[in-house]
């Protein structure tokens, strides 16, 4: 079960947009949101204000494919599809364009986390820690138990399927029937944060964050570690004050790869070695998203801030959506998008983060970070919309 932090102290906005529950390895119970960090302070989330429409947003399509539950079910893309999951175990690949349905398959587990695609092989996974591969048709190829919860979609690409479970094994399997290839192991942290933790592929490397502010590279044949950098470093007393996990998935841009964690930094760093480029003190639920010029992102009070992509310095802020929960954003064109725990999709003008346009969606939050196929912007909420728009 994924648990929310409250507290006064620690934003209610890392609780929810973050799925940040806390998980204690170290041979003791699950820490959750009900017994740790309860708290009666609740934050207010700000009344939004009228937006004049600079950017014009189109809804072009929507479908209803099933709530995400407790999880974050992230799309993914692969040529002109995109690919969306729901807790309950439908998976399905819509055109990007139209949102016809292509094929709808069904898992007989629930699932627990999004797609990973590469257009021929789409994989999820599922409770008590079932991968399931379906083929092109939708029809499944695969199941196997991976003996550990995975939170994360697994990355399909380059002849393999990647999972990663929450105790920090990585492990790379064969599309074609789920046999280990590869596992890279971590020791596990006394404590850290229970949330997905998207990987993407960087040539044959596999980037990913880790707990205790560690970005990595592992090779995709055989899992070895060729890089490991520090994003950020453990700083307090208590445990829970040195929680500094990496959060959301890590942002390539070019030889770029910047990622963000909690209670920590923000940083950038060379794809290829991972030798550092710069880094700042901040704290993130959600990750964060660049593009050739700034890098964006939203701290656990949902202020979203713009740093330059070169040199970390800033750009502008908007604090306009404080407390309201904010996912992940994404740099798409002139303006960053970014979704809330109501339902709307906000969208700020990259150069000065003033709002451009706004909509709304089905009311239910909009946790993953939105995503593009072709010049069809695709978001998902909780509440199983998919929805396509095109801004101009």
């Amino acid at each position: 079960m994924i648990h929310a932090l409250e507290q006064g102290g620690v934003a209610r906005g890392v609780a929810q947009a973050a799925r940040v529950a806390v998980l204690a390895l170290a041979a003791t119970a699950v820490l959750g949101g009900c017994s740790l960090f309860s708290s009666k302070n609740k934050h207010e989330p700000a009344k939004l204000t009228e937006v004049q429409q600079v950017l014009a947003v189109r809804q072009v399509w929507s479908v209803s494919v099933g709530k995400s539950g407790r999880y974050v079910m992230q799309p993914a893309v692969a040529g002109n599809n995109v690919y969306v999951s729901a807790a309950g175990g439908t998976v399905t690949a819509l055109d990007g364009a139209t949102g016809r349905t292509v094929w709808q398959g069904k898992a007989d587990v629930d699932l627990t986390s999004g797609p990973g695609s590469d257009g021929t092989l789409t994989a999820v996974a599922g409770e008590k820690g079932a991968v399931i591969a379906f083929d092109e048709k939708g029809a499944q190829k695969w199941k196997i138990a991976v003996n550990g919860e995975v939170l994360t979609a697994p990355l399909v690409g380059q002849g393999l399927v990647i999972v990663r479970t929450t105790d920090g094994r990585v492990m790379g399997l064969d599309p074609s029937n789920g046999e280990r290839k590869w596992i890279y192991q971590r020791s596990p942290s006394a404590l850290n944060l229970r949330s997905s933790l998207p990987m993407i592929f960087s040539g044959d490397n596999i980037i990913l964050g880790f707990a205790g502010g560690k970005l990595g590279a592992l090779s995709a044949s055989n899992g070895a570690l060729r890089w490991e950098a520090a994003v950020s470093y453990p700083r307090g007393v208590s445990e829970i004050e040195r929680l500094n996990d990496v959060t959301g998935a890590p942002s390539i841009n070019g030889s770029q790869v910047c990622a963000a964690s909690f209670q920590g930094r923000v940083a950038c760093f060379d794809t290829s070695t991972g030798a550092p480029r710069w880094g700042r003190d901040f704290s993130s639920p959600t990750g964060v998203t660049q593009d050739d010029d700034g890098l964006f992102a939203a701290d656990e009070k949902s202020v979203v801030y713009g740093f330059n992509a070169q040199n970390g310095a800033d750009l502008w802020k908007n604090d306009a959506l404080l407390w309201r929960d904010l996912g992940t954003p994404l740099a798409f064109g002139r303006a960053v998008i970014v979704g809330d725990s109501e339902g709307w999709l906000h969208f700020l003008s990259r150069d000065d983060g003033k709002f451009v346009a706004r909509v709304k969606t089905d009311s239910s939050a909009i946790g993953a970070a939105p995503v593009v196929v072709g010049q069809t912007l695709v978001v998902q909420t909780r509440g199983g919309g998919v929805y396509g728009y095109l801004p101009k």
